[in-house]
């Protein structure tokens, strides 16, 4: 078995540590550590059987080999956790639930968390440290760059281009061959049939642009 920390104790965390515990049922492959958190508060605490080991910094002076995932869904976040993260014996495990199918053509980056019920067809290149939660459906061609993350019951109709660091919010549906820009935000339930500019935020049906 691997060793494994998940950095975050947030929703995402914890459904990480679920994801996990299913992932052993099926291969026997992680042995999750615990977990890491920022929060001066939660040091040494049990969260749902799991202890929380530390802040960030207890990684970068982790003397042993191990797998680490950051189940954080924001993208500043995450990137700025791995830009952080110097330690050579860390390295980045990509978690896929035993539900779902990868084809043979389908390429998926490190540091990835791929939930429940994921359908995903052929052709699609996913980054690094991307997030995928349950049934969200990606069709064919589709590219999807490093700390995205697509919340639940997102739905990609094909060829998408998903560039680098978007949030697709929860139930949206994005029209096929449309590309939403870096750092950019899809609201909750809505529909994309234009290209969405970089760092802004979309919402709607169709979609609109918000000021912020």
């Amino acid at each position: 078995m691997k060793d494994l920390i998940i950095v975050g104790t947030g929703g995402v965390g914890r459904e990480t540590a679920l994801m996990v515990e299913d992932i052993n049922e099926a291969t026997n492959e992680w042995n999750l550590l615990g977990f890491i958190d920022d929060n001066k508060d939660l040091m040494g605490k049990e969260i749902n059987g799991y202890k929380v080991l530390g802040d960030r910094s207890y990684l970068n002076s982790y003397e042993k080999e191990v797998y680490v995932v950051i189940a954080i869904a924001n993208c500043y976040v995450k990137e700025g956790l791995v830009n952080y993260l110097s330690n050579k014996n860390i390295k980045y495990a990509t978690l896929i639930h035993p539900s779902v199918k990868i084809n043979r053509t389908v390429t998926i980056g490190e540091g990835c968390i791929i939930y429940p019920n994921v359908i995903m067809t052929v052709n699609i290149n996913i980054g690094n440290h991307v997030i995928i939660s349950p049934k969200c459906g990606i069709g064919h061609d589709s590219l999807i760059e490093d700390y995205v993350t697509i919340l639940w019951n997102v739905n990609l109709s094909g060829a998408e281009r998903i560039r680098h660091g978007a949030t697709l919010g929860s139930g949206c549906t994005i029209i096929q061959g449309l590309e939403i820009g870096r750092n950019s935000f899809v609201g909750a339930g809505s529909v994309v049939i234009r290209d969405i500019e970089e760092c802004k935020t979309a919402v709607g049906v169709p979609t609109r642009y918000v000021e912020e």
